[in-house]
């Protein structure tokens, strides 16, 4: 019985080497996550000031610099990404998991068959661009936002003049 006691907890402690190492720099280490909800902003704030940002997949989430120690990330669609940021020592010094997820407080998905219309019912029912909403809906959406982007960048002055005039 000792032996078999000794086996196992000889078989334990190596099992458990790695765990005692460490991680060898800081890319290796563990990444923490970063939530971000969809169409939205999060500051990201760094104890030193950042020199090159990467992110893993761009059409997920943005980052823009602020100042070198303040990130803004905003979710672009659904999903998981991640995101590295070194200091002018090409060291990282921050390694996250950025996951960027829709807030359903105050969301109501309409679903007709097997098409789903999402709507953002804050006080009143506006369509959201939501993927996996029916292509017509969700094109319309499209269309509709663009537009209105254009209209606040003031890049469509001409349609504005003329949807007044109506």
């Amino acid at each position: 019985m000792f032996k078999s006691l000794t086996k196992l907890a000889f078989a334990a402690s190596i099992a458990a080497f790695p765990l005692c190492s460490g991680p060898a720099s800081a890319a290796e280490m563990p990444s923490t996550d970063l939530v971000v909800q969809y169409d939205q902003a999060q500051l990201l704030m760094l104890d030193e000031p950042a020199a090159n940002i990467i992110i893993g997949n761009p059409s997920i989430a943005d980052v823009t610099l602020k100042s070198t120690k303040m990130l803004v990330v905003t979710g672009k669609t659904f999903g998981v990404t991640n995101l590295m940021i070194l200091n002018e020592a090409e060291k990282v010094i921050k390694s996250v998991r950025v996951m960027v997820k829709s807030d359903e407080s105050k969301v109501v998905t309409l679903t007709r068959g097997d098409a789903k219309n999402t709507f953002a019912c804050v006080p009143v029912c506006q369509p959201v661009l939501k993927i996996g909403d029916e292509q017509k809906f969700y094109s319309e959406t499209a269309a509709a936002a663009q537009q209105k982007m254009k209209l606040s960048e003031g890049q469509d002055n001409q349609a504005a003049q003329q949807g007044g005039n109506n």
